[in-house]
């Protein structure tokens, strides 16, 4: 309350959701990217993402493939659900993983920033090249 009256506005954290555009805080993508990052920064993390790229798969399957023992795949899961890029799916007595597409998704359009960038850059040396193949430029 400022000076009797409730706030005019709300103050925005780092998930905040504008529910009618689904647009995020710039805060919290930047997170998630970072979150995002840092997870498959690990090379076991990856190769399990590339493992599940395929389609979910058990945890004894996931061991078999990954030269870890399971403690150590598991923990790796752990870290991999924790930023929010695979899910975990109880079938009876087995537990299966999947890929969540969110996250790979919004690093996806994080990086096509940079990808316009590096396309020009490139039509660029492209043009710079004929120019010297031509003899224009020497």
């Amino acid at each position: 309350m400022l000076g009797g009256h409730e706030r005019p506005f709300q103050v925005l954290t780092e998930r905040t959701i504008y529910v009618f555009t689904d647009i995020y805080s710039s805060g919290y993508i930047y997170a998630v990217i970072i979150e995002t990052l840092s997870a498959l920064a690990e090379p076991n993390r990856l190769q399990i993402v590339e493992l599940l790229r395929v389609g979910p798969r058990p945890v004894a399957e996931i061991c078999v493939r990954v030269p870890l023992g399971q403690p150590q795949v598991s923990k790796h899961l752990r870290i991999l659900r924790d930023a929010g890029l695979v899910q975990v799916q109880p079938r009876g007595q087995q537990r299966f993983y999947a890929l969540r597409a969110a996250p790979l998704r919004e690093l996806d359009e994080w990086l096509e920033r940079f990808r316009n960038i590096w396309g020009a850059r490139f039509d660029q040396l492209d043009q710079l090249l004929l120019e010297m193949k031509k003899g224009e430029i020497k």
